[in-house]
């Protein structure tokens, strides 16, 4: 297959302009070391730090704040005597005889604490076994995991309904949510999260015990409060993406016959989502790091796991550094994703 003059002056020109764009800047090398160079020099001067500070440094203790084995002690709850004592394998079966009761135990063979024939009584440790448990920071690292996920997808459903009521010519349906969006973005987050708890929070648990209901856990206020919060800033980046999309695309998905709904759900959200993704990252971010003020409330998310963590060992270098740490690979991880998804809608 021949090609014409002014085909191959245009592959020669894409070709010259690929290599452009891949190629390195001059003296690219010289700034990757000049960039390492920087980084052991603030490790350096990190190591310098901690040598001068009169603080002993105990990072053996550290791995008790991820997994721990726990002492677990299988108690009796009756009064009398060890009867039978029958041990198969690992297991062991034991078999307390009370006045007019009997109550037999199912124990680890290895843990046996007791011997046939003693007399024992309520709350005696009959065996005992470890058992491997997850640390506080562990656990907070859960429930700020939940607790940003629940909030998140709530804030966006909420951000996109508002972004649309936003943009709507409905006057009742554009104030609703520029008051919305102005009263959540003016006032501070530790004070919207105190207001649903204690206020909102406090009013509806109320009518729930009057009506026999049981009551909303603290985290479900938390995440409403987060969720709010951040749905307030989507709103604007999603209202933001749609008004950037050029209106001769509405009016083309108009002239093809679609309705208001259909042009936004194939036509415009599609090109706003590749506008708004940056943003919306960032604003998740930010929503994971201000999770850690719902330790104000009794939630035992990471920042206040480290808190306790502190309190209980007096360590509180070592678990603000973990702590810091758990924070960057939770944004970076979400960053990273963020990054996958753009680059593979700009190929789709």
């Amino acid at each position: 297959m021949c090609l014409t003059t002014q085909q191959e002056e245009d592959l020669t020109m894409n070709e010259t302009t690929q290599q452009r764009i891949t190629a390195k800047p001059a003296n690219y090398n010289r700034w990757v070391v000049i960039f390492c160079l920087g980084v052991l020099v603030f490790l350096g001067l990190f190591y310098y730090a901690t040598q001068k500070i009169q603080y002993v440094w105990r990072w053996n203790r550290t791995p008790i704040y991820f997994a721990y084995q726990d002492d677990i002690d299988i108690t009796s709850t009756i009064d009398g005597e060890v009867s039978a004592i029958a041990i198969d394998g690992s297991k062991a079966r034991i078999t307390v005889l009370g006045i007019g009761e009997e109550e037999t135990y199912e124990v680890p063979a290895k843990g046996l604490r007791v011997d046939q024939g003693d007399f024992i009584s309520p709350g005696d440790t009959l065996a005992s076994y470890k058992k491997w448990k997850p640390g506080l920071l562990v656990v907070g690292l859960w429930i700020t995991l939940k607790i940003s996920v629940l909030a998140t997808i709530v804030g966006v459903i909420i951000g996109i309904i508002s972004g649309l009521m936003r943009i709507s010519d409905n006057p009742a349906l554009r104030w609703t949510s520029i008051v919305y969006v102005e009263l959540i973005r003016g006032s501070p987050l530790m004070v919207q999260i105190l207001v649903w708890y204690f206020v909102l929070g406090t009013l509806i648990n109320d009518l729930l015990s009057a009506n026999g209901w049981g009551q909303i856990p603290a985290l479900w206020y938390g995440v409403a409060s987060l969720a709010c919060f951040a749905g307030a800033y989507v709103s604007e980046i999603v209202r933001g993406g749609i008004q950037s999309i050029h209106r001769g695309q509405t009016e083309a998905a108009r002239s093809l016959g679609m309705n208001y709904a259909q042009s936004m759900r194939y036509i415009i959200l599609p090109q706003a989502l590749r506008r708004i993704l940056p943003p919306l990252a960032g604003q998740f971010i930010s929503l994971i790091k201000d999770s850690s003020l719902l330790g104000i409330i009794a939630i035992r998310e990471l920042t206040k796991a480290a808190r306790e963590a502190v309190t209980a060992t007096l360590q509180p270098f070592e678990v603000y550094i973990l702590l810091g740490l758990l924070y960057l690979v939770l944004t970076f991880s979400l960053s990273m994703y963020v990054q996958y998804l753009e680059r593979r809608m700009a190929t789709s």
